[in-house]
């Protein structure tokens, strides 16, 4: 079972657009993920509302976005498996666009055990 598995699609990638921007700008505020994302700031702002009740992230006086050491698990386990599947994907011929659209939808949607056991046999077939 995914670490995750409780949160739903949509909150996976919000939390993982924010561990993106963290490495990429110092402060990240709901504007960045909006931009981001190409989501409505409303959209954003309930979603952070929502992040913050569950714990997955903190919002200063400043309104910078912080994730939490759950909201970081979750946000690293999902960029995990999107990166692992873009990879994957784009190795094995499939453009990298279509390769990045696949692995967002794969990322949501597999089991901890199905995507290990994926990734295990990958590394050993690929050898």
């Amino acid at each position: 079972m995914k670490l995750s598995e409780s949160i739903g699609e949509s909150l996976e990638d919000y939390l993982e657009s924010i561990l993106v921007l963290s490495q990429c700008i110092d402060r990240v505020r709901s504007v960045d993920v909006a931009s981001y994302l190409g989501f409505s700031k409303p959209s954003v702002s309930h979603a952070v509302k929502l992040m913050v009740n569950q714990n997955l992230i903190q919002l200063d006086d400043n309104k910078i976005i912080t994730l939490t050491e759950k909201g970081k698990e979750i946000a690293q386990e999902t960029y995990n498996r999107h990166l692992f599947f873009s990879d994957m994907l784009t190795s094995i011929g499939v453009p990298k666009d279509i390769a990045q659209e696949d692995a967002c939808r794969i990322e949501h949607v597999i089991s901890k055990e199905s995507f290990e056991a994926i990734q295990n046999y990958y590394k050993t077939t690929k050898k």
